[in-house]
């Protein structure tokens, strides 16, 4: 026998309002951790934002001040500049890394889910540990790296003492991380129809014209998606800076989230902290914005006609 459901109007069954109340109640733990970790915290940081506080005495309001001030930082000024030059040289290096590393992996290998693992493990070390590993091997007395460059006749680097040379120590590390990024793009390059490439193929098409043309295209949502992330994280270095270098040599290596955290729980300037705080927030919206905007000149979705 067929089972119909009915719908009646007025007030819920105690079944559906027993079944109201569970979801509700196995929702409560992130409902209550979403209001009380985030939004509460954001919503008290625009009231920040208008207040000088040190934590300790009530806060005092100086309207636009803190903003201000912020226009007028010149280490905020080299922060960001700082950020610029790690996001939009080493995101795109990063990119280019995973993307090989997955089109490599893509093939059928001997022992090829050991080289996965292999080169997707670093991306999931302790962001402390990988700093601390990442110490040494820029050493420059004893490191690894400088050792390498002694045997192929290259003169020594000082990676973390150097101002010219501590934002591209960075952008190199950041590249043993890409990890993550390969097995997005492993997941996008599966998902190519074989019968395209193999059309392709008897058409007369190369490895390259297929490459470009087609696998390319068909796993561009992948890359805007890993774009996108790659650009919010590059903007969130944290702890690298802070257990490396702590922002040295000569504040070459204070990005945003590390001045703002200096201003915070160092000089206890909290309302200084908040107006930097959403204003890596904005500036993070705004280039997600514009990617999201630009995408519809290079990113191709399938469609069903």
């Amino acid at each position: 026998m067929a089972t119909t459901i009915v719908y009646k109007k007025g007030r819920p069954s105690g079944v559906r309002l027993q079944e109201w109340r569970d979801g509700w109640l196995y929702a409560s733990p992130f409902i209550i951790g979403f209001l009380v970790f985030w939004a509460g915290p954001m919503v008290y940081s625009l009231y920040l934002v208008v207040n000088d506080w040190d934590m300790m005495s009530p806060p005092q309001f100086v309207g636009l001040g803190n903003i201000a001030h912020m226009f007028q930082d010149p280490l905020m000024a080299q922060a960001l500049g700082n950020t610029a030059y790690y996001t939009f040289i080493g995101v795109p290096l990063q990119l280019m890394v995973g993307f090989a590393l997955a089109v490599a992996l893509n093939r059928k290998l001997t022992g090829q889910a050991l080289y996965r693992t292999i080169f997707y493990l670093p991306s999931i070390v302790p962001a402390v540990a990988n700093a601390l590993v990442w110490s040494q091997i820029f050493n420059p007395d004893f490191g690894v790296l400088n050792n390498l460059f002694q045997t192929v006749g290259l003169p020594k680097v000082n990676w973390l003492f150097d101002p010219r040379a501590a934002k591209p120590a960075f952008i190199l590390m950041s590249l043993w991380g890409a990890g993550w990024q390969m097995v997005i793009f492993l997941a996008g390059l599966q998902g190519v129809p074989q019968q395209l490439l193999e059309a392709a193929e008897i058409d007369g098409a190369g490895p390259m014209a297929r490459f470009w043309n087609i696998m390319v295209p068909m796993i561009s949502p992948t890359i805007l998606f890993n774009l996108v992330v790659s650009v919010i994280g590059s903007f969130q270095v944290f702890t690298s800076s802070l257990v490396m270098t702590h922002g040295g040599p000569q504040n070459s290596t204070l990005f945003l989230v590390l001045y703002t955290y200096t201003n915070g729980f160092n000089l206890f300037k909290m309302g200084y902290a908040a107006t930097l705080a959403w204003a890596t927030f904005l500036i993070i919206m705004i280039f997600t914005y514009l990617q999201f905007r630009l995408s519809n000149r290079w990113v191709y979705y399938e469609t069903t006609v």
